[in-house]
């Protein structure tokens, strides 16, 4: 009898703990999608993209937005910035210190720091980054991030605008490899464990489990090892 006690003590404990988790991730989600960006950042965003209207400049923010709850859905995982534009924003937020070490202390819980833009390439840590950014950006949109017919906001500003130094993205791959266009990524590889830009060769299947957690066994990321390319996020 004790011992039936004590384990539904240590159930109830562990449901506790488990509502907690999930009511905080929804708060700490909930006030990145609301946060409001410090009052002149979108100017500094203009002074290094001056072609950028305000309506423009505020997508931008609406897709930084998008990366940060990359970052904390993906369980403070290492996750890859796929858009030159973006990082801008990311850049010039993160110089307004106070500003951005309280909104990573509220919204994560720690510290996130920032490291370049990335595209595909050799670094299998970079690209695994940018496989778990492109999950969690396509399920933010209610995209099937294995059988994509649109880009998620995140992956599509660069294209859009056509920003001379961004990496663009298209999610139908068969016109790509038709077309034989070699500046323009596939949305499409990073489900496709059997094209080789350095990814596991974990099919897009099993390389995420069904919340899109990483099945490949990799760590938390507290930085980038090997060479990593950029876009890493962690504490």
């Amino acid at each position: 009898m004790r011992s039936l006690l004590i384990m539904g003590c240590v159930g109830l404990l562990l449901l506790v703990l488990y509502l907690y988790a999930r009511w905080r991730a929804v708060a700490r989600a909930d006030y990145i999608r609301s946060y409001m960006f410090p009052k002149g950042l979108l100017e500094k965003l203009h002074q290094r993209r001056p072609d950028l209207s305000l309506k423009d400049q505020q997508l931008v923010a609406r897709a930084l937005r998008q990366f940060f709850l990359v970052y904390l859905k993906s369980g403070y995982k290492q996750v890859s910035m796929p858009s030159q534009v973006v990082d801008d924003l990311w850049h010039e937020f993160i110089l307004y210190t106070k500003n951005y070490d309280a909104f990573c202390r509220k919204a994560f819980g720690r510290y996130m720091h920032h490291t370049p833009a990335a595209v595909l390439g050799q670094h299998q840590r970079s690209n695994d980054g940018l496989r778990r950014t492109w999950w969690f950006a396509c399920l933010e949109e209610n995209i099937n991030p294995r059988n994509a017919t649109r880009l998620p906001l995140l992956f599509a500003l660069d294209g859009k605008w056509n920003i001379a130094d961004g990496f663009r993205y298209e999610p139908d791959c068969s016109a790509l490899r038709k077309n034989g266009d070699g500046g323009v990524y596939c949305g499409g590889d990073f489900s496709d464990g059997s094209v080789a830009h350095g990814f596991s060769s974990d099919s897009g299947d099993s390389y995420f489990s069904a919340d899109g957690s990483d099945s490949s066994g990799s760590g938390d990321s507290s930085g980038c090892s090997g060479g990593c390319s950029g876009g890493c996020g962690g504490d």
